[in-house]
């Protein structure tokens, strides 16, 4: 009778979460991630065929008949001087405006937390603000204005533009971390003689290194997939692999095997950052979750 009633008492969420956690679920979410991989298996394939099997049947083709892989697609690929300088490019603009967001907005976190300044809570809202304003509200006024300060069509116009429209993510999200450390563990901090600045590098940094990192990944991941912003901030000296991979799809439809070793490495290269990390990144989404 007792069993029964507490079986009652179980709340909804229990139960869905005890079905959720069986074989089955488990195999499912395998299948789906093994589905999720089946067109970066499908590119990597066929960056490995010849552009006369690839028109001829399809990439699983392959794995009936392994003699079709070959490597001439990625020493043409290292040939192309567009393509090996268009993804130095995006190395260049990728890592500074990553390591620029996370610094900075680390820095305008920590001191929306926990320092005091006139209108420190205003501020706040507007940064918050901006983080609804589209970038294609600003495309045109912005082009305007490094045209006339003469660093449009470069990288550091790139850099700049993408600097510019993540800080106000990075900086809600590394406030709202940061503000979640304990008053006492800074207090004491102080009472020992620490600045500001040692207290950020030597508490606050270590503590929200996992909130650091996921903004990090967010960061990369965004930049180096763009393709709005560099289409009219870069010109053809700087611009990123995924403009030229479609400036190569466009002025030569056929040149398949430069395409497919250029879009799996402009792929793959993003792909090996997330799992490098990937345990900051879920340690970062699980703290704020419970917290």
């Amino acid at each position: 009778m007792s069993s029964t009633s507490s079986e009652a008492r179980r709340s909804l969420g229990s139960r869905i979460a005890e079905v959720l956690s069986g074989g089955f679920v488990r195999v499912f979410l395998i299948v789906v991630g093994l589905f999720w991989l089946v067109p970066t298996i499908g590119l990597l394939l066929s960056s490995l065929r010849t552009p006369a099997d690839m028109s001829s049947s399809g990439w699983w083709k392959v794995l009936s008949q392994p003699s079709q892989i070959t490597f001439d697609s990625y020493q043409r690929l290292l040939e192309n001087d567009t393509i090996t300088g268009s993804l130095l490019n995006t190395i260049w603009i990728t890592v500074p405006a990553t390591l620029l967001v996370v610094v900075i907005g680390s820095l305008a976190g920590y001191a929306f937390a926990w320092m005091e300044f006139p209108g420190r809570d205003w501020w706040f809202l507007l940064v918050v603000g901006l983080l609804v304003v589209p970038v294609q509200v600003a495309l045109l006024p912005i082009a305007k204005l490094f045209g006339d300060i003469g660093i449009f069509g470069s990288i550091i116009g790139v850099i700049l533009f993408h600097v510019g429209f993540g800080l106000p993510f990075a900086v809600f999200l590394l406030r709202n971390f940061f503000a979640e450390i304990p008053r006492e563990l800074l207090e004491a901090a102080r009472l020992d003689g620490a600045g500001e600045l040692r207290l950020f590098v030597s508490v606050v940094m270590p503590l929200g290194g996992p909130a650091i990192a996921s903004l990090g990944i967010f960061q990369f991941l965004w930049v180096w997939n763009d393709m709005l912003v560099a289409l009219i901030f870069a010109d053809s000296g700087s611009q990123p692999i995924t403009v030229a991979l479609q400036t190569q799809v466009r002025q030569f439809g056929n040149n398949i095997d430069v395409l497919a070793p250029g879009a799996f490495i402009s792929m793959v290269i993003p792909l090996a950052v997330f799992f490098a990390f990937q345990k900051q990144f879920v340690s970062g989404v699980m703290a704020g979750a419970v917290k």
